[in-house]
């Protein structure tokens, strides 16, 4: 375990784009083409794992960790290759969810095999992949970390229930970032971000599937079953906020620099996000709201005619052994999806590593996971009618 959690100014979803750039593509990848589905019996090619050692990893840049001294080396993959001899190539390629779902949807589409064992994607986007049938099941009998140690609030979510087909690589919040210094108060409810005294100085993310559900919960709504109705009401009232000039704008992960500039003092955010920035600011503070914030997750999963499924099997259940998971959470600062990785890193000689242990946006208590939820996602359906009306408030 590094002896001290390792923080970059670059957080993993800075480089997340805004949702809308591939209205085409989100349109095949809301199952609108039955042709592209894959039936259950044709979405295995030949395991290969046995005999050919190896496994290729797409993954997002930033979301693993690496070696001070040598930032090419990754330590926890390090030690899973001399552990069980197989070699890992690892590709840091996945910058947007739309863009990457074109890059591998021909092949899939077509029942190729798309050159890699194992991907990680939003679980908003994973719903797309499982609906069209583009990923296999995994096969618990290899994975007993998984099956003991796999968070219970991230067990059995709404596209994939019991997690057949997914595991969650790391988990997060979105919420309300706020500086206290420079605003003079405490914040405590979504509808605060409406006070007249934040008039053009807060923002909102500009994804649909990262925006929606916790100004949703600002309502009242339960996300985990919300209604058209409920999207169209956030809507308007996004409108109102936006035409009144309360909102300054809409961002990507941009919404950082304007925080620490201090031309935002309140917007939506990331809890990865905030944990990285109170370490040059402490002032900056990440609210739960009292209605409640949504928790949300990154998974694995293994596309169809993947050449080393077993291989990639083996991989997610490495990182499900607490030892692993407390020395990836101490470098990624995101929701870590093995609660027992918190005794290990309390554990730990090294003060600041142990505080990351009683650090609730990595390890939530009792009385905020009471108040997180996971939105259920956008349907086939609803998603062209609610990107085309939340594209045209956000301006994108």
């Amino acid at each position: 375990m590094p002896p001290t959690p390792k923080t970059s100014s670059l957080s993993r979803r800075s480089v997340l784009r805004a949702l809308g750039g591939t209205a085409a593509l989100g349109a095949l990848a809301g199952c609108g083409v039955p042709a592209a589905y894959v039936e259950p019996g044709d979405r295995a090619g030949a395991d290969l794992s046995a005999r050919d050692k190896r496994l290729t990893w797409a993954n997002w840049p930033l979301y693993i960790d690496t070696d001070d001294a040598d930032e090419s080396r990754r330590p926890t993959l390090e030690a899973f290759e001399k552990r069980t001899g197989i070699a890992v190539d690892y590709v840091e390629e996945i910058n947007d969810n739309d863009e990457f779902f074109g890059k591998i949807s021909p092949a899939l589409m077509n029942r190729q095999r798309t050159g890699r064992d194992l991907m990680v994607i939003s679980d908003w986007m994973c719903a797309r992949f499982v609906r069209l049938g583009w990923v296999q099941e995994m096969d618990r009998a290899r994975q007993p970390n998984v099956t003991k140690y796999l968070d219970p609030q991230l067990r059995s979510p709404a596209f994939d229930p019991g997690r057949t087909f997914t595991v969650p690589w790391q988990s997060g919040i979105t919420g309300i970032a706020y500086d206290r210094r420079r605003l003079g108060r405490e914040l405590r409810h979504v509808s605060d971000l409406w006070a007249s005294d934040l008039k053009g100085r807060v923002t909102l993310l500009s994804g649909l599937d990262e925006a929606f559900a916790l100004l949703m919960q600002g309502n009242g709504v339960d996300i985990t079953r919300w209604t058209a109705d409920d999207f169209h009401t956030v809507c308007d009232q996004v409108e109102k906020y936006v035409h009144s000039g309360q909102i300054r704008r809409f961002t990507g992960n941009d919404y950082t620099k304007d925080l620490v500039s201090g031309d935002v003092l309140a917007c939506q955010a990331y809890s990865g996000d905030v944990i990285q920035l109170q370490a040059d600011n402490p002032h900056i503070r990440f609210l739960v709201p009292e209605e409640g914030a949504e928790l949300w997750a990154e998974s694995l999963m293994i596309p169809n005619q993947a050449a080393h499924k077993a291989n990639a099997e083996r991989l997610i259940d490495y990182y499900y052994d607490p030892e692993v998971a407390a020395e990836l959470a101490a470098w990624v600062n995101y929701v870590c999806p093995v609660p027992a990785a918190q005794d290990v890193l309390a554990s730990s000689k090294d003060e600041e590593t142990a505080a990351l242990a009683e650090d609730p946006l990595i390890f939530p208590d009792a009385a905020m996971r009471g108040r997180l939820a996971i939105a259920r996602d956008i349907t086939a359906d609803e998603r062209t009618e609610f990107a085309q009306r939340w594209n045209a408030i956000a301006g994108l």
